[in-house]
């Protein structure tokens, strides 16, 4: 089976993950993740991508950001996985090609963003994501005194207040208490599957400027017309 076009829509946002094969985990330290955090930082800007979340762990690279154009998403990881092989001169880095949905705004942006800085939590490397440094939570929470310039504010994370602290205060909340595990199911499931996470109101306004289409097609073959009656 061909393999389905990159799922695309202008301006609207991505959950992608790109999982590491299981050597590569082992060549991983502070070295290795300050690099990776360096050549993603340079990677978003080369390629017109806003980064407005990022987890970095043994499991893979999980990003959160708003791609310029259809091509920019894929060009940034394949650069991740270059970087990374040569400097750990391992072949391959990772597992397939990485995984995308696209969110809705207003209603998966902050659950998708919550999944995907509570990765430390779910790989068991900390008990409080904030206490993992290669992620964006300390960013979105005041754990350091500066935002990197290079990470995006999505509009929703600045919809959880007025001010600096309020957004932080807020989300650190949203953040230790975690998303309800049926909200996690969905956003796993479609990741895996590469669909749009979103209503149907949602889907219907950008059908029409997607790279392909956003829903499984249904499921066995396609029903065979009734044959016409002849006329008497």
């Amino acid at each position: 089976m061909a393999r389905l076009p990159r799922l695309y829509a202008p301006g609207v946002t991505q959950l992608a993950k790109a999982e590491f094969m299981p050597s590569v985990p082992a060549a991983l330290d502070s070295q290795c993740y300050r690099n990776l955090t360096r050549w993603l930082a340079e990677a978003c800007s080369t390629h017109g991508i806003a980064l407005q979340g990022w987890s970095l762990t043994p499991g893979g690279i999980g990003l959160l950001a708003t791609p310029s154009d259809a091509a920019g998403l894929s060009r940034a990881i394949q650069s991740l996985g270059r970087n990374l092989a040569a400097s750990i001169r391992h072949g391959s880095v990772f597992v397939n090609r990485y995984r995308s949905t696209l969110l809705q705004p207003g209603t998966w942006v902050l659950p998708a963003l919550v999944w995907l800085e509570r990765a430390p939590l779910r790989e068991n490397l900390v008990e409080d994501p904030d206490a993992w440094p290669w992620s964006s939570a300390q960013a979105h929470t005041g754990g350091v005194a500066v935002q990197p310039s290079w990470l995006a504010s999505h509009v929703d994370y600045w919809a959880c207040g007025n001010t600096p602290f309020d957004r932080q205060a807020v989300y650190h909340q949203a953040l230790l208490a975690g998303n309800p595990p049926s909200a996690d199911a969905r956003i796993a499931a479609a990741l895996r599957g590469q669909w749009v996470l979103g209503d149907a109101a949602f889907i219907d306004s950008i059908a029409g400027a997607a790279s392909r289409r956003l829903t499984p097609g249904a499921r066995g073959r396609p029903r065979k017309a009734k044959p016409t009656a002849a006329p008497q």
